[in-house]
């Protein structure tokens, strides 16, 4: 007879968004002529640029002719994303990541969740609290993160970094010491950033007790405050610490088209083995990579005429952040975040929970965001908006939000 992986039960209830997106259809199956605006889950609305729209034609062209046709794509990613990537991203910021320690995907997401299976099954996780809840979910269903406790909204064997208005949103140094350290900057949900001399911090101490940092930096493109690093490697010592994940989804608009990419250089190694090894294997024998005509528009992102043309949709989204943030302040509320991000961080009024203030949203101001304690315990009493909607939607949002 066979049998289930029971770590898969031990996930408490649905998905974040799933949630959300059941009390939202209930509400508007029951409402039919209320008008919502979004901006809860992170997803972006404005379309592809014009450059990376000719590239993927050209790419489409390319696969109808025999001579140019591609099948299987390289289990590593093709060459000419590779070098693009770490041309832009890192060596033109002095940062040594050669092109074969760059790994093609079909996004971050698959990223953050597989990641984890190339390390020990007792390894000891630390998060940020509130964080992605990616991260702690794919641990669980590989058995790593213990029992669950409903009352504290805790797993026993996860160490929990909070990461709240005392510390400015900044993780501290755990007492306890882990094996793997997620990070995510500019952080989702708060919209923090962290400063080089922070990173450096964390990147000292996990090289002093041989732990590996795991850096979500998929929101990089959107950091604006100068002295804010936009990779880990920038800090020194980082070769043999850390992983990087990076997403086009946020930058380049390709929440539709799915690609992304992990950074392992070889210096990471436990004991004698080289973690790049083991990431390849599991790359040639589990492949979650993309599309030659994928990655080919992901090959256009980094030509001047469309990081010109992505900087101005960029723009586009950290305005209505502004909107978001000012708006907010203006009102009386409690605003963090939308800086060096496109997300907003605010504190939920009169000490509501952080579902009560979405169900009081929806209902009164027929606006959808995310409750913080989705993200984490230290996420209660915090609320996430996004800045990914059009500007007049945001515009209105906040004058609904205004009138309550």
């Amino acid at each position: 007879m066979f049998h289930i992986n029971e770590d898969y039960l031990k996930l408490p209830g649905s998905y974040l968004f799933s949630t959300i997106a059941k009390k939202v259809n209930a509400y508007q199956s029951a409402n039919p002529d209320k008008e919502l605006i979004r901006m809860g889950i992170g997803d972006v609305t404005r379309p592809l640029v014009p450059a990376i729209i000719d590239s993927l034609h050209k790419a489409v062209d390319e696969m109808a002719d025999e001579k140019t046709f591609h099948g299987y794509a390289p289990d590593l990613g093709y060459e000419f994303l590779r070098h693009t990537m770490a041309e832009n991203d890192y060596r033109a910021r002095g940062c040594d990541i050669k092109d074969d320690e760059i790994f093609i995907s079909d996004g971050a997401k698959s990223d953050s969740g597989n990641i984890q299976e190339i390390f020990a099954k007792d390894s000891k996780i630390a998060v940020c609290d509130p964080v992605y809840p990616v991260y702690v979910d794919t641990n669980v269903m590989a058995g790593r993160t213990g029992t669950y406790d409903p009352n504290t909204e805790k797993w026993s064997d996860v160490i929990y970094m909070p990461c709240t208005k005392e510390n400015n949103f900044m993780p501290e140094i755990p007492k306890e010491n882990p094996d793997i350290i997620y990070l995510c900057f500019p952080n989702n949900p708060t919209g923090g950033s962290i400063t080089k001399e922070e990173l450096q911090n964390w990147v000292d101490y996990a090289n002093k007790i041989g732990a590996v940092i795991i850096y979500d930096a998929a929101y990089e493109a959107y950091i604006s405050t100068p002295g804010i690093p936009h990779t880990i490697y920038e800090c020194e010592g980082a070769r043999t610490c850390a992983i990087e994940i990076r997403s086009f989804s946020k930058n380049a608009g390709f929440t539709g088209v799915r690609l992304g990419a992990t950074v392992i250089p070889k210096d990471l190694k436990s004991g004698d083995t080289m973690v790049h090894s083991l990431w390849a294997r599991r790359h040639g024998t589990k492949y979650n990579g993309a599309p030659y005509i994928i990655q080919k528009a992901g090959e256009a992102v980094y030509s001047e005429e469309a990081k010109k043309q992505i900087g101005e949709v960029i723009s586009y989204y950290m305005r209505n952040a502004k909107v978001v943030y000012e708006g907010l302040k203006e009102a009386g509320y409690d605003v963090y975040g939308g800086i060096d991000a496109p997300y907003i961080w605010m504190a939920t009024p009169d000490r509501m929970t952080s579902w009560d203030f979405f169900d009081y949203l929806l209902k009164e101001a027929n606006v959808v965001g995310t409750p913080g304690s989705g993200f984490g315990p230290s996420g209660e009493g915090y609320f996430r908006l996004t800045a990914f909607g059009s500007y007049e939607n945001t515009v209105r949002a906040i004058d609904r939000i205004k009138k309550l």
